[in-house]
């Protein structure tokens, strides 16, 4: 839990909304015994107290709404959370893996600050997308997974040294022949490192950090030493030759396999085109 001097040193952000067979905060009320995914709007309010509770502050800087629920108006879930930042609980609003359509009738209600979407070498779709949403919006891209969930940082060379319990085991990207060959596209950025004298990771967080002063990369970590590393990547000389050189190594949908199994890929609005 953070101390009163600590909690000036840094922002916090926090999430609601992911699906799955967690119950709401109102156990005894009927209409909230649901998956997450379907609850209702109005459950944003306890949602956020329970998160201040755990993160033991008075206010979340950032809260996002985590995925967009398809049956229910983004205008209700926004406007819930809205009520927060009047009560003063929140400061800022984000949405996560929602498309054009959605951000704008989202800011109609109420203000989003940003935008949080897997982006990486491997995960360009954002780029055509939402991308130009986005900046039209005033919208910050928070990318999450920036390294492909530690490929692109060569944590992963051998799937089957991975714990069982390990969510990359149900993604199709890190699948059988679909792992294989995009084991070549280590190699590449690999190849490429070696000239610049940096990490794989270095490499591809500074040229995500090139693509433009509005995207926020937040690749996670459990060692110091990784987290280090990292941040030493603002310090990379790169180029828009450089840039250029990357995008045209890693196009939109270079890699093989998607994101997710098929159901949850769905749900995402940023890899959708229409």
């Amino acid at each position: 839990m953070p101390t009163a001097g600590a909690r000036t040193k840094f922002s916090s952000g926090a999430r609601f909304g992911t699906g799955g067979t967690r119950w709401c905060w109102r156990a005894n009320s009927a209409s909230c015994r649901r998956p997450a995914a379907a609850r209702p709007p109005w459950c944003v309010k306890g949602c956020c107290e329970a998160s201040l509770r755990r993160l033991g502050v008075d206010v979340i800087d950032l809260y996002y709404l985590h995925r967009v629920d398809p049956n229910v108006p983004i205008e209700d879930s926004v406007g819930a959370m809205a009520e927060l930042v009047r009560e003063g609980k929140v400061r800022f609003l984000g949405l996560s893996e929602a498309g054009p359509a959605t951000l704008r009738r989202a800011c109609s209600t109420h203000p989003i600050a940003a935008l949080q979407s897997e982006y990486s070498l491997w995960t360009r779709e954002p780029e055509r997308t939402v991308f130009t949403a986005c900046r039209e919006l005033g919208i910050g891209f928070v990318a999450f997974s920036p390294l492909g969930r530690g490929f692109f940082g060569g944590a992963v060379r051998d799937t089957s040294q991975l714990a069982s319990n390990d969510v990359r085991k149900q993604l199709p990207r890190f699948e059988g022949d679909n792992f294989k060959r995009n084991l070549e596209l280590y190699e590449r950025l690999d190849a490429i490192a070696r000239t610049k004298a940096c990490t794989t990771a270095q490499l591809a967080l500074a040229w995500m950090l090139a693509k433009g002063e509005d995207i926020v990369p937040i690749p996670g970590t459990k060692r110091r030493r990784y987290l280090e590393e990292n941040v030493e990547a603002t310090t990379l000389s790169f180029t828009s030759k450089d840039v250029a050189a990357l995008d045209e190594m890693f196009p939109i949908g270079v890699a093989s396999g998607t994101r997710y199994p098929p159901a949850s890929m769905r749900l995402l609005e940023t890899e959708q085109t229409a």
